[in-house]
């Protein structure tokens, strides 16, 4: 089982900026692709960025939807179990319930073009983003 707690939602302005957590516990190779989603209200679940996470090495890959790239960053504490999504220059439009996720795959590659709520075996419970113009 692997248990995921989000924290660092709240309200800011555009152009601000915000760092997501999502701490995990469990067992660690159930977890090696992560990612944040977000939903908005009468939206559907959205893919923000995936973060894959090697094993061995511990090193990483990240991809990000064309939405945020270049606005927000995925990244990995290994010592602290964390993943980040620091946030910078928010818009209106990114203002959303963000969740996080964790499964378990076989490649960078395969976790990247993981998509859907059903591609991810752990959410966590959320954490509110509102971004005023």
């Amino acid at each position: 089982q692997v248990q995921l707690v989000e924290s660092g939602g709240g309200s800011v302005q555009a152009g601000g900026s915000l760092r997501l957590s999502c701490t995990a516990s469990g067992n660690y190779y159930s977890r090696n692709c992560m990612a944040w989603f977000r939903q908005a209200p009468g939206k559907e679940r959205e893919k923000v960025a995936t973060i894959y996470i090697y094993t061995g090495s511990g090193s990483t890959s990240t991809s990000s939807a064309d939405s945020v790239r270049g606005r927000f960053t995925i990244s990995r504490d290994n010592a602290k179990n964390t993943v980040y999504l620091q946030m910078n220059n928010l818009k209106p439009e990114d203002t959303a319930m963000y969740y996080c996720a964790a499964d378990s795959t076989g490649g960078g590659g395969i976790c990247h073009q993981k998509s859907t709520r059903s591609d991810f075996n752990y959410w966590g419970q959320g954490t509110q983003v509102t971004v005023s113009s």
